[in-house]
């Protein structure tokens, strides 16, 4: 199958190409533009276009079978135009209807655990539109919703990486709360694997996937796992979530930041699942255990 895929550079998004290029599938990816290109693939081709700019994907999906859209941000930079509405939602629309004027029937859409409607974060809230997009667009869809992702990937932001280096750098390393709100992080190995095999299971059409690790894990225990893996002490300080709700906004603005208010709330609310099970069984994928 010939497979086009959007965020084919990202940290997600490189080892998706993988898997996908590893199931004997032709790959083409879609960078804005040379950075893109940072982890060269010679079994890629590469084509120029902005998911936010429809005059520049016109006709870069022509002759293809199928879309893998992974763009996503977890961190608005609005001075730059770069929003959670115009990335996910206007993004996620134009790719749509490139597909359908190019007459590609397949799509396979990631989009986050917790998505929902009248979502208390802009994140979760421009997912959920993302999803009803694709759902509404007369394509043949299957729409991925993981948990925190783990595991060595492409570049950009990985929210296990951010708590290792929060641990490995911190003098005091900040715990919310009592640090017992839970994750169940998924492998990437395990969610780059269910898109190369969504390319042709025929019967996840049409169906939305939670996407969990094995294991349910509170932030504190995750936070330990990583001390222990740098043989470091964690040393810690218990802040109250009224505190971090009010700081948390302030410090957001730097990059550098471990966590945005977003991911506070979303943290807060727990991003578990009860139905991975019946993502396994579908795709055929072993659940791998979380590690640091």
């Amino acid at each position: 199958m010939k497979v086009f895929i959007t965020g084919s550079s990202g940290y997600v998004g490189y080892k998706v190409m993988q898997s996908v290029l590893e199931h004997g599938h032709e790959v083409v990816a879609l960078i804005r533009s040379v950075e893109g290109q940072l982890l060269y693939e010679p079994r890629v081709t590469y084509v120029y276009g902005d998911i936010t700019d429809p005059q520049s994907l016109s006709g870069v999906m022509d002759g293809y079978d199928v879309v893998i859209h992974l763009v996503g941000i977890i961190r608005e930079v609005s001075k730059k135009g770069i929003t959670m509405n115009r990335i996910h939602v206007e993004g996620t629309r134009n790719i749509v209807t490139e597909a359908k004027k190019a007459g590609i029937n397949r799509f396979l859409h990631m989009s986050a655990l917790g998505a929902k409607q009248n979502s208390h974060t802009a994140y979760h809230q421009s997912k959920w539109e993302a999803e009803q997009i694709v759902r509404e667009s007369g394509l043949s869809y299957t729409i991925f919703r993981p948990s925190v992702i783990f595991g060595e990937g492409g570049p950009g932001p990985n929210f296990v990486n951010q708590l290792r280096d929060l641990v490995k750098n911190a003098p005091i390393v900040p715990v919310i709360g009592d640090g017992s709100s839970l994750l169940q992080p998924v492998s990437i190995k395990n969610v780059a694997d269910g898109f190369a095999k969504g390319v042709e299971l025929k019967q996840t059409i049409g169906k939305t996937y939670e996407l969990g690790g094995p294991e349910q894990i509170s932030y504190l225990k995750i936070l330990s796992l990583i001390a222990d893996s740098l043989d470091k002490r964690l040393r810690k300080i218990h802040v109250p979530i009224t505190l971090m709700k009010y700081i948390v906004p302030i410090m957001e603005k730097i990059p550098q930041f471990p966590i945005t208010n977003d991911q506070l709330t979303m943290l807060l609310e727990g991003n578990i699942t009860s139905t991975a099970e019946t993502y396994y069984k579908d795709f055929g994928i072993e659940p791998i255990p979380f590690e640091v």
